[in-house]
């Protein structure tokens, strides 16, 4: 099968036409034919080398997919030709963290056994899954649109990490990338109209304009200037001295939420002074634990709207075309790039 190969040693990329196809192995696998696997900043980190992945063995990378059922084991509840989206992480089950709903923290399971990281993932034609992290789509999601539900589903779990955000907050996202529009669009549904836009990209804030959110978008210079303070700022940006900066904005009693993934390697300083005199809260957000129902009910409530690929940014190419996805990701004309796959 055709397959985008991620070489963990090497952390080199190439494409390749005979990719083993995967086989049912268990009585509740399910092959997954994927239509649609996105391009995530996690797996840039990946290639560059500043984020851990698997390095036993080349595999496609790509957390992030949708598709139809090609095959099940015979235990599964699934049946051939539904449409599916995957949740690439689980639990372990076992350990103390799991057992009490928290299996972002699992030392074995969540992020350290990902679908796309640590096993084969969504950048070829088929996956082979465990049914309990496949989810089937409601009538009304197409899996086009379900080809954003992972990240969704994360935005979803940084939404509930910052609750309450109350209507009327002053709301500062940092960064319009992919996720930055994600966390605008479900602000947005939600009816929160008081949200500021920063991005150094001006071509991404055109994206953003075209969202038609009205929301007041700026560059960091104009933030820098105006010395407004926000009660709620999500940082999508992924950079450490972004959040020093950007931290400095909060008003009293205000949220930091840190959504967007930072290497290790990456630094920033704080004044512990200003957490105590202002009351501050700093959110960290680490995937998606038992967010998959919720963002599917967000995709269904948002429909064409918010989902429509060209609004967002997002550009598809096929799985022979990944070194133009990830040039075009990093001149920054487009928000995201997702593998259609034939």
């Amino acid at each position: 099968m055709k397959a985008v190969v991620f070489d963990g040693k090497a952390l080199t990329l190439k494409y390749d036409e005979n990719y083993p196809k995967p086989g049912i192995v268990n009585d509740t696998d399910v092959i997954v034919k994927v239509e649609y696997a996105g391009v995530c900043g996690t797996d840039l980190h990946i290639i560059q080398g500043e984020f851990p992945a698997s390095k036993e063995r080349p595999l496609p990378l790509g957390h992030e997919f949708s598709g139809v059922v090609h095959e099940v084991g015979k235990g599964s509840t699934f049946k051939v030709g539904q449409k599916v989206v995957v949740d690439p992480n689980r639990a372990c089950n076992l350990c103390n963290f799991c057992r009490d709903g928290n299996y972002q923290y699992c030392l074995t399971a969540g992020i350290n056994s990902t679908i796309g990281i640590w096993r084969d993932g969504g950048w070829a034609q088929y996956v082979k899954c465990p049914q309990d992290q496949v989810y089937a789509l409601p009538d009304g999601i197409t899996t086009e649109q379900a080809g954003l539900c992972e990240p969704y589903s994360c935005v979803s779990h940084g939404f509930d990490r910052a609750s309450p955000i109350t209507i009327g907050k002053k709301i500062l996202i940092v960064g319009a990338g992919i996720i930055g529009n994600l966390w605008i669009t479900t602000l947005h549904v939600q009816g929160h109209r008081d949200v500021t836009v920063s991005e150094m990209n001006k071509s991404r804030l055109d994206i953003v304009k075209g969202l038609g959110t009205g929301y007041r978008l700026v560059t960091p210079d104009v933030l820098a200037s105006e010395k407004q303070l926000y009660d709620v700022i999500v940082d999508c940006t992924g950079v450490g001295k972004v959040m020093e900066i950007s931290f400095k904005y909060l008003n009293c009693g205000g949220k930091y939420v840190l959504f967007g993934c930072c290497p290790p390697t990456h630094q920033a300083s704080v004044n512990p002074y200003e957490i105590y005199d202002k009351e501050l809260t700093l959110i960290g957000v680490k995937i998606n634990p038992f967010s998959f129902p919720k963002a599917i009910g967000l995709l269904k409530s948002m429909g064409d709207r918010y989902l429509n690929y060209e609004k967002l940014g997002v550009k598809t190419y096929p799985l022979s075309g990944y070194k133009n996805a990830l040039e075009d990701l990093k001149t920054g004309n487009i928000s995201k790039a997702v593998f259609k796959i034939e």
